[in-house]
């Protein structure tokens, strides 16, 4: 995907954290919206996906975290390697794009804000270590990246390509944008007045952000290079929990299901890709 370089002006990033674990001890759970390689800890540790999806998709909002490396500039966050380049080209792309969206609905649009941690890191919703993945916290508005995540999206999950990697930060954006509308409270309130339906609207939410990282795809299809839309659903399907599971040597249960099966997340950014038009991730939440 040919997006262009990104401008300082109209992205907020910052560097975060650096160390191994979760920072300081701590053991809060992550926002919603984890774009998770949880088939890497089960592999290793035995630990159940499905388990481990539904802990690290539970929201725990706490004070923001602040911390920043003071004195690195959005652009020097952005250039210290190539994955960061690449999200900070990709973040300024999805701004330009959904800023007018909202004015058009009539919301107020906030960007969010870039983390870039390696190991772990403290975050509004609690302690983040790079076995979880890329997520977006709604108590601070961060979508938050260990960009090292790429290499195991592409080594050991087969799903590289620089849209696999856009997919991501799409998705991660998709929760945010759901945060703004209102939607992330309202999910999160009807899973504690229901916790028998927690997992069903979590698939739910987790596949309206990948309907929504289409849609952004779908609304700059003149960017697309040919193999993109392979690569976008490469990585859907080698994320998907049914296929997670499988890897971690486990039979596939749609109960304990948190994103979505692989069909399910090809099928949402298939949709978004092909509509460009983000009224068309409603039909998630409609007659439901």
């Amino acid at each position: 995907m040919r997006l262009k370089r990104f401008d300082p002006g109209n992205i907020r990033v910052r560097q975060g954290g650096t160390g191994g674990g979760f920072p300081g001890g701590g053991g809060g759970k992550l926002g919603c919206g984890s774009l998770v390689v949880v088939v890497i800890a089960a592999l290793v540790f035995g630990v159940d996906p499905g388990q481990m999806l539904g802990t690290l998709d539970s929201v725990q909002q706490t004070a923001p975290n602040g911390q920043q490396q003071a004195g690195l500039s959005e652009t020097e966050v952005c250039q210290q390697n190539a994955y960061a380049l690449e999200a900070c080209n990709a973040l300024d792309s999805l701004n330009r794009t959904w800023q007018p969206e909202f004015a058009r609905a009539g919301i107020a649009f906030q960007d969010p804000v870039l983390e870039f941690y390696q190991g772990g890191t403290p975050s509004g919703c609690g302690a983040a270590s790079s076995a979880s993945g890329p997520f977006y916290c709604p108590a601070d508005q961060g979508i938050y990246i260990d960009t090292s995540f790429y290499d195991t999206l592409s080594g050991q999950l087969g799903a590289g390509g620089d849209f696999a990697r856009y997919y991501v930060m799409a998705h991660e954006y998709g929760h945010h944008i759901q945060n703004l509308t209102g939607l992330a409270a309202q999910v999160r309130s009807a899973q504690a007045q229901n916790p028998g339906s927690a997992n069903r609207l979590q698939v739910l939410m987790e596949l309206q952000a990948d309907c929504y990282a289409g849609v952004w795809a779908g609304k700059n299809r003149n960017l697309i290079e040919p193999g993109d839309m392979e690569e976008g659903l490469r990585a859907a399907s080698a994320i998907g929990d049914d296929t997670l599971q499988r890897r971690a040597g486990q039979q596939a249960n749609p109960e304990s299901f948190t994103h979505g099966s692989s069909t399910q997340r090809m099928d949402a950014l298939r949709r978004g890709m092909e509509s460009g038009d983000d009224t068309v991730c409603d039909a998630y939440f409609q007659t439901r």
